[in-house]
């Protein structure tokens, strides 16, 4: 199953995705639940917990969060190990959302890659609809 989920997939490392995540309709999300994002966030991410993933990116769905305008934004998938990510990464694709891919390794390859990360006392919220960036909860 998961080598058939890979293939279509252009998979990035934790230097390309970081890079990826820099350019014009692309973002890294972070999948995650939060006893595995105890261990760091990467910067900048949006956070939204697998079992919300489809239907906060589905930019048709009234539960969109405010980044999924259209199809063409490149979702980045990060789970922990680089599994579950790409599960989710072609679930989005047979969405219509063919640009979604993930990073090779997940979490655990980005801070061994010694790729930017947060540890803060307050985890980052999962996103919700029509949310903008995420912060840390008052």
């Amino acid at each position: 199953m998961l080598a058939q989920a890979r293939t279509g997939l252009s998979r990035l490392s934790p230097p390309h995705a970081w890079s990826a995540a820099g350019q014009a309709d692309s973002f890294i999300v972070d999948t995650r639940p939060a006893s595995q994002r105890c261990a760091g966030e990467v910067p900048g991410a949006i956070v939204i917990e697998r079992n919300q993933l489809e239907w906060r990116l589905d930019p048709c769905c009234e539960a969109r969060i405010r980044e999924a305008e259209h199809a063409r934004i490149r979702w980045i998938i990060l789970c922990d190990e680089g599994y579950s990510s790409s599960l989710a990464a072609r679930s989005l694709q047979d969405l219509g959302l063919c640009r979604s891919t993930d990073v090779i390794g997940g979490f655990q390859a980005w801070r061994a890659a010694g790729m930017p990360i947060i540890v803060r006392e307050m985890l980052t919220s999962p996103r919700r609809p029509g949310e903008g960036p995420g912060t840390i909860p008052a």
